[in-house]
């Protein structure tokens, strides 16, 4: 996996919107991170060090992978330019499948039919009987 600068991210992944629109997908992934292995956070834990974490954001088309990390301070520019390449490219999604609202509000007024009567079951009393 490729691990970019930030604004360097953002026209690999405006390319890789670009080479699905016709076929493909693109899956985005961000998480909070801190780049360290965990022993070297519980050394710092113990230390009484304080722990910067940062925002790694993952994305993949299946064929290729970059990624990068973005500091607290970043973040606010990168979400802004990362969502005018996300309204830059939403053209491609395919419009979700609607039923019709008549059909669904006649669906909904179908008469109850009359509850079928029950039968009666015949008890049969014993021929000897009991006082």
């Amino acid at each position: 996996m490729v691990v970019l600068q930030p604004d360097r991210f953002l026209s690999e992944l405006t390319s890789m919107y670009e080479r699905s629109t016709e076929k493909g997908s693109v899956w985005v992934t961000m998480k909070r991170s801190s780049l360290k292995a965990k022993a070297q956070l519980q050394k710092m834990e113990k230390k009484g060090k304080e722990i910067e974490y940062r925002c790694l954001i993952r994305a993949s088309d299946g064929k290729k992978s970059i990624s990068t990390s973005v500091s607290l301070k970043e973040y606010a520019k990168f979400q802004a330019s990362y969502a005018t390449v996300l309204k830059a490219h939403m053209h491609a999604l395919k419009k979700r499948e609607r039923k019709d609202r008549k059909k669904a509000a006649d669906a909904e007024k179908v008469p109850e039919t009359a509850p079928k009567k029950q039968k009666k079951k015949s008890s049969k009393k014993s021929s000897g009987s009991k006082s």
